[in-house]
């Protein structure tokens, strides 16, 4: 045990850091946002379902192309993981572009449908181009990311994270904000500034895949025909088990909007916070089902139990042991974070009702990746769905409808508790059936 702890943690901590630095840098930038006032603050909010949505799109197809290349590896074939290599950064990139370009399109009837007054739409209007621009980038830099991983690499990525959150850190004040007589673009600053930060973090990851014989030229056509149906049967329900968070979120945010501008200034923080506090779980999401997927082509079952408890155990600490620790010191998080008293408190709140109850978010995240990983999409999906409406959604919806942003608050929390309970249960059992099946148990 001692030794597959060790290696777990040498393949999450570059993933964590990693993380760890591309949420801070989120976090961030929402508090330089901020301190432009409430209005910009509420229309960035407004758009985090939006990118949430993109990043889920971009997820799943990333779940797919680790899954996928790394059960080819544990099987020995590594000619075809290649092949699979250079097809899912062409394909993807492609079409995380027409995604693209259909959020511009459809941005009026959606941002009103979330809530947004006029002159809120009009900032998120000029933020909202460079900020798919940015979203663009960060998929392609995602896709590369993900074929690091499914060849066990997971420094690189953890690298450039830090790269890009450092470069975005230091682009942010100054396009934002301006220098000398410049006064800055304001909102639309934060998005180019993540945009040439993710351009950077392309070219360097371009010059590292120079020097691995990973990606082929030859053979693509032949691949595609045959590795298309594997890959949409784990990207589909990957991708719709992704897609469900932004819906999520577009309905929780529609749910908050309700209790004015500031409760969505304030949940807007929080759900920037929320990403953040849960960076060792990311992390695991990570790193962990590239492993657990050559487990799988390899048929080693015991070792996937052993991985799947250590990581489950590794999670709940953490996040319970952090999540008291921001309860206790949320007003002072809250007075970082943003200058505007109203805003402070709702975001204390939040902070102290959430924060422990991601430890069971967590386990439910830590479930879904696995059971993707393992060949079960569907019912990965059907965890995803239950997670959010089942137990999250009617949980907040009632808790908004009772008291206000405190309802809000410990709504949310017993969405997450229940439904990472669920989530554990539902996969030991599954987990226990396959073994028995094949005589490991």
């Amino acid at each position: 045990m001692s030794s597959l702890r060790r290696q777990l943690w040498q393949q999450t901590w570059p993933m964590a850091i990693g993380v760890l630095s591309l949420l801070g840098f989120q976090l961030v930038d929402s508090a330089f946002i901020a301190r432009l006032g409430t209005q910009p603050l509420a229309a960035q909010s407004f758009t985090f379902p939006l990118s949430f949505l993109i990043i889920g799109v971009q997820v799943g197809l990333g779940i797919a192309i680790a899954a996928l290349i790394s059960r080819t590896l544990g099987a020995g074939d590594t000619a075809r993981a290649r092949r699979l290599g250079s097809l899912v950064l062409v394909g993807g990139s492609a079409l995380m572009a027409l995604l693209m370009l259909l959020m511009w399109a459809a941005q009026t009837p959606i941002f009103t449908l979330l809530g947004a007054d006029a002159p809120t739409r009009d900032l998120i209007r000029a933020y909202w181009g460079p900020q798919l621009v940015a979203n663009w980038l960060g998929a392609v830099l995602y896709f590369g990311y993900s074929l690091f991983r499914a060849h066990g690499d997971t420094r690189l990525p953890g690298k450039l994270m830090v790269l890009t959150s450092l470069l975005n850190l230091g682009l942010d004040p100054l396009l934002i904000f301006g220098v000398g007589d410049w006064s800055g673009w304001g909102l639309p600053g934060a998005a180019w500034a993540t945009a040439l930060a993710f351009a950077i973090g392309i070219w360097q990851l371009v010059a590292r895949l120079r020097a691995h014989d990973w990606l082929a030229r030859h053979g693509l056509r032949d691949e595609l025909r045959a590795s298309a149906v594997p890959f949409m049967a784990i990207a589909g329900p990957a991708m719709i088990s992704q897609l469900m968070p932004p819906l999520s979120a577009m309905l929780a945010t529609s749910i908050v909007a309700k209790l004015g501008e500031t409760a969505v200034a304030a949940w807007g923080l929080a759900s920037r916070l929320e990403t953040l506090s849960l960076m060792v779980v990311l992390a695991l999401t990570m790193s962990l089902p590239p492993w657990l997927g050559r487990c799988y082509g390899a048929g080693d079952w015991p070792r996937i139990d052993a991985l799947m408890r250590l990581a489950a155990r590794t999670a709940v600490i953490w996040q319970l042991g952090l999540g008291c620790i921001m309860a206790l010191a949320a007003p002072w998080v809250a007075v970082a974070l943003s200058g505007n008293p109203e805003i402070r408190d709702e975001l204390a709140t939040l902070i102290r009702w959430l924060l422990p109850s991601y430890s069971l978010l967590g386990l439910c995240m830590l479930v879904v990746s696995a059971s993707n990983a393992l060949g079960w999409p569907v019912r990965a999906m059907l965890l995803s769905f239950m997670r959010l409406f089942v137990c999250y959604l009617p949980c907040l919806a009632v808790g908004a409808w009772l008291s206000g942003i405190f309802g809000v608050a410990w709504g949310a929390a017993l969405g997450n508790v229940l439904a990472g309970g669920l989530a554990w249960s539902i996969f030991r059992r599954s987990l226990t059936q396959r073994m028995a099946v094949n005589g490991e148990t």
